[in-house]
């Protein structure tokens, strides 16, 4: 166990150490306007690059990624029905679409898929 504890903390501190030496010795320099500045064919830039983001999208992406990981986790469900028993396999795939559906009723309830300005 101290062995471990000492290589870990050997890694750790060998890692803090190159993470300096790159700070030190990077030329990045952040006053430079030219670099740090869009490029619209050498003018400077009317208007900002920042455009409003709608925070609907950022709802809509963590709603599909979760029913997207969802949807991952049935796959294996459909592979395993001939190795299990049938009814407890039924009883376990009722019970988790049931939870995707509550799930999408709840999104749909709170109105996260209605698309509203």
């Amino acid at each position: 166990m101290l062995l471990i504890f000492k290589i870990l903390s050997i890694f750790f501190l060998l890692a803090n150490i190159m993470m300096l030496l790159s700070m030190i010795l990077s030329k990045k320099s952040f006053y430079d306007r030219e670099k740090n500045s869009p490029f619209e064919c050498g003018f400077d830039p009317k208007s900002s690059s920042r455009i409003p983001f709608s925070l609907h999208f950022f709802l809509i992406t963590v709603i599909f990624l979760i029913f997207d990981v969802e949807i991952a986790l049935i796959f294996p469900m459909i592979i395993t029905y001939k190795m299990v028993n049938f009814m407890n396999w039924m009883k376990i795939s009722i019970f988790f679409l049931l939870i995707l559906l509550l799930g999408i009723y709840h999104e749909w309830n709170q109105n996260m898929l209605n698309w509203t300005n």
